[in-house]
């Protein structure tokens, strides 16, 4: 939890929240607790510099699981060097073993990253719209 919750707590940041690092280890541990996630953590030289976060969720129409990637971040001071293609990489590497149908992920429309996925072979989708309804 040590390498994993600062950088958890850092994408969260990026992405306009508050820090708060008591919040992000007990939102991490509750997850491992339910084992409702699954994450990688990418080093360099012993030092955690980004992760990815998987959860699974279940396709009704094709009767199959899949992971959806709901982080990928890399630290500010290693970005391009490979680590995000290489924490997609593993999360692919992850779907392929459990036998489940693909990965999705959604992303701001303003994120440098939309490059790489799309250098990767992922797919944005052109034929629906993602809608979300806020209880708050």
């Amino acid at each position: 939890m040590a390498d994993l919750a600062p950088l958890f707590d850092a994408y969260r940041v990026f992405y306009g929240q508050k820090p708060n690092i008591k919040a992000a280890v007990d939102f991490l541990i509750e997850r491992f607790k339910n084992k409702d996630n699954v994450v990688f953590i990418a080093y360099h030289k012993g030092k955690a510099v980004g992760f990815t976060q998987l959860y699974t969720t279940y396709s009704s129409v094709s009767m199959q699981a899949f992971y959806i990637l709901n982080d990928l971040y890399v630290d500010m001071e290693y970005r391009n060097k490979g680590i995000g293609e290489a924490l997609l990489g593993r999360a692919q590497e992850q779907c392929t073993r459990m036998d489940y149908k693909g990965l999705a992920l959604e992303t701001a429309v303003d994120n440098p990253a939309q490059k790489l996925y799309e250098r990767l072979g992922w797919k944005k989708d052109s034929h629906c719209f993602h809608y979300f309804w806020s209880a708050t």
